[in-house]
């Protein structure tokens, strides 16, 4: 590993324009969403954060300086968890015994509709 300050990350990526990139930020601004990583590279005259998104199939490797690894993991599975139940507000989903109606209960709002065999 690099020679990082505790709370950096290092990424290291190829651009199409700049061959082999290495970008050291503050570990804050880095984050690895949807098949992307998105590194904060600085802020606009208005104050707006500027940001760059660098699909995951460019990256070679990132590389991060942490105090202590156990509270980094919990960090992560603390937003993941937070992404999860997001996701479960937004999306009726049956998730089993784990939550939600039973399997065999059909929904509050469904409606029974009698239909009738032709006559042959």
């Amino acid at each position: 590993m690099s020679s990082l300050e505790l709370g950096q990350a290092t990424i290291v990526y190829d651009d199409p324009e700049d061959g082999t990139v290495e970008l050291t930020v503050d570990q804050e601004s880095t984050v690895y969403v949807r098949d992307h990583w998105t590194v904060k590279t600085g802020t606009d005259d208005d104050g707006n954060d500027l940001v760059r998104q660098i699909p995951r199939e460019r990256v070679y490797y990132v590389d991060r300086d942490v105090e202590r690894f156990e509270d980094y993991a919990s960090t992560l599975r603390s937003r993941v968890e937070s992404m999860a139940r997001d996701i479960r507000e937004r999306l009726p989903v049956d998730v089993g015994e784990a939550g939600g109606r039973p399997r065999d209960e059909p929904p509050a709002e469904s409606t029974k509709i009698h239909i009738e065999e032709p006559d042959e």
